[in-house]
């Protein structure tokens, strides 16, 4: 078993202190979070807190009319806990009229659409607060590309991105966020009896010790499973963070001479 344990205070200082330099650097002293209901949006608005102060925090639900009710009873167990500003702003009305122009579509390109109508919620008031969107996705989910991309994966900045799943719900603990969010299981909540999971078909506690391997210890996929993991596994996960690079850099650009914009 590979320890996946982290310094918590010196992370929660780290990572507050990101926060607040990065926001203030930029000429801002807002900072605006979609509320989930879920862990890594509770860590995020903690750590935001922790940063700049509740009163300079809008947390933002944005619940679908088939959301869990129990996202928008733990997000709000969040925000009294902090007491961040807040608004609850529903997308159904927003998506239902895409959604039904193409009927037949899949859950895939649902969630995908939900995402998105989010993050154009978030921007807008990103402008509105004059705050920065700060993101919530952790280092798995980057690395496997379960993400949304211009979604969920759109941000000013991001606190949790080199913090493993596992890593999460370890800082979580000793920040104190609510028990009912941390031992929930992980779901994005875009339809019905969706999980992370159960859409990947490992737990995040499996992966991350793989990811772990061949990420932080760049070890070969042969040592990998020399180290107990089996082929089939290690082929899965390998072969799906290679063929979501393309989410984790910015489109690249064409040269047509020597000085471009990137």
């Amino acid at each position: 078993m590979i320890d996946l344990t982290i310094n918590s205070d010196l992370a929660r200082s780290i990572l507050s202190n990101f926060i607040h330099s990065e926001i203030t650097q930029a000429g801002f002293s807002h900072a605006v979070i979609g509320l989930s209901g879920g862990l890594d949006s509770a860590l995020s608005c903690y750590l935001a807190v922790e940063a700049l102060g509740p009163q300079n925090v809008l947390a933002v639900r944005m619940p679908y009319i088939t959301s869990n009710p129990d996202s928008l009873e733990h997000a709000q167990l969040v925000i009294d806990a902090l007491g961040v500003q807040s608004l609850t702003i529903p997308i159904t009305e927003m998506v239902d009229p895409l959604l039904a122009r193409f009927p037949e579509m899949s859950n895939i390109r649902r969630g995908n659409i939900m995402a998105r109508a989010r993050m154009i919620i978030l921007y807008d008031q990103s402008e509105a607060f004059h705050g920065l969107v700060v993101g919530t996705g952790n280092k798995t989910e980057i690395l496997l590309g379960y993400t949304t991309l211009y979604g969920d994966s759109a941000c000013a900045l991001n606190p949790l991105g080199d913090l493993y799943k596992t890593q999460v719900r370890q800082l979580s603990r000793a920040m104190g966020i609510p028990a009912a969010l941390i031992e929930k299981a992980p779901s994005a909540d875009l339809w019905l009896g969706q999980t992370d999971e159960g859409e990947l078909g490992y737990t995040y506690a499996e992966v991350d010790q793989l990811l772990y391997l061949l990420i932080d210890q760049a070890r070969s996929p042969e040592e990998c499973v020399a180290a107990g993991f089996t082929k089939e596994f290690v082929r899965k996960v390998v072969d799906r963070v290679e063929r979501n690079h393309f989410k984790r850099t910015l489109p690249p650009i064409a040269r047509l001479n020597t000085r471009t914009t990137s």
